[in-house]
């Protein structure tokens, strides 16, 4: 089912029907203690949103992530069960425009209970913390363009994220009055963890021999911005956008300029045009997770697959 063009009504008879069968578990959920408060019910629409939904919520909350592991989240398509996930949810965290079918659903059934995290602070250009390819014109930005010339992959910044746990934590408060200072507590906490990840990146890659990241699809602006590293980009914003033969050539010949001695993939989608420039530059290829969601097989969170780029970053930089 396409939800970029489903009509208004069959969203709404799916919701009905959602709240149907979430009656129906209820009612027969005999076992359940009345005197337990009801939990929050957060729709998270992607890994990270989730991370930050479980930490800050707590106990206090049931989180619900529409992307589940393993899969490439940009281009999710939801089934009629998310879409009544997300009609009935107390609260819904996504971030506009970087998955439509989410965006739509939400629109459609949840304008009142949604957070939108890419109102926290302003996006950065997807040019931020790249590299700008003189003469490049449409091959190497075609992708930008037809996103906005917006970068969403802002939780790559640990910083950031932090903003937006603060944000959520008010959300969460507002839906849920009588925890609003736990949420706040959480939050707090978090930040802190946060900054401890900063300072560790910031440390890590201070003194490198290397700047120059050459990565599968441009999802390190932030990381680059925040760190100062320059991020070259083989696709665009989407990795499932296939680049150019005049863009892998520009990109091989930056590689061999910097003297890249690693061209990077990300776990959720297919290496080859990595290893293809790897092989052309007689570079290595190496993971560095964008962390749009978790692989299947990953038993990491947030923090501790962060920790992994870090140290791939200063073996792939030479960093002291």
């Amino acid at each position: 089912m396409n939800l970029r063009s489903a009509p208004r009504a069959l969203a709404a008879v799916t919701a009905l029907l959602a709240l149907g069968g979430t009656a129906a578990c209820s009612s027969g959920d005999a076992g359940a203690d009345p005197q337990q408060p009801k939990r929050v019910d957060v729709v998270a629409a992607f890994y990270p949103l989730q991370f930050l939904a479980q930490r800050i919520g707590g106990d206090a909350v049931t989180v619900t992530n529409l992307a589940k592991p393993g899969a490439e989240p940009h281009d999710l398509e939801l089934n009629p069960g998310q879409v009544g996930q997300v009609a009935e949810a107390d609260l819904v965290v996504y971030l506009k425009g970087f998955q439509p079918a989410v965006d739509e659903a939400v629109a459609q059934n949840a304008g009142d209970r949604a957070f939108d995290v890419a109102t926290v602070q302003p996006l950065l250009t997807a040019a931020a913390g790249g590299h700008d390819h003189e003469g490049e014109g449409e091959a190497g930005h075609a992708e930008e363009e037809e996103a906005g010339g917006l970068d969403p992959h802002l939780w790559l910044d640990p910083t950031r994220l932090a903003t937006v746990g603060d944000k959520l934590a008010e959300r969460l408060g507002k839906a849920d009055p009588d925890h609003a200072a736990d949420y706040t507590a959480r939050a707090t906490t978090l930040r802190g963890d946060l900054a401890k990840l900063d300072t560790e990146f910031a440390a890590g890659l201070k003194t490198c021999q290397r700047r120059e990241i050459v990565v599968s699809h441009a999802a390190f602006g932030y990381l680059a911005d925040r760190y100062q590293l320059e991020q070259v980009g083989i696709a665009g914003l989407s990795p499932e956008n296939e680049p150019s033969p005049k863009r892998l050539a520009e990109v091989a010949e930056e590689a061999r300029e910097h003297k890249a001695t690693t061209i990077f993939f990300e776990t959720l989608v297919s290496p080859k045009v990595a290893e293809t420039i790897a092989t052309e530059v007689g570079a290595k290829t190496a993971v560095l997770d964008p962390l749009e969601g978790l692989s299947s097989d990953n038993g990491g969170d947030y923090l501790s697959v962060m920790r992994t780029n870090l140290a791939t970053l200063r073996t792939a930089l030479s960093c002291s």
